[in-house]
């Protein structure tokens, strides 16, 4: 599987304008994520900000997508 490096996006948290370097996979996880609890992109990145503590934002997103796709996988077994 080839995977590319990572990829700036602009996000919007509490009106200011941040970016994070996301590898594709991640990104689009993420954006499935978002979607299916019914937020925004901004929305989720604004709550997992609130939470991630010391963590880089992107590292704290890639993290919350690795918890919840774990969760799920739980969930379904």
């Amino acid at each position: 599987m080839a995977h590319r490096r990572p990829v700036k996006r602009s996000l919007t948290l509490r009106g200011h304008r941040t970016s994070v370097s996301l590898e594709d996979v991640f990104w689009d996880a993420f954006r499935n994520i978002a979607e299916a609890e019914g937020q925004t992109i901004n929305g989720l990145a604004a709550k997992i900000d609130e939470a991630r503590g010391d963590l880089g934002l992107a590292s704290a997103i890639r993290i919350y997508v690795l918890e919840h796709t774990l969760a799920q996988n739980q969930s379904s077994a």
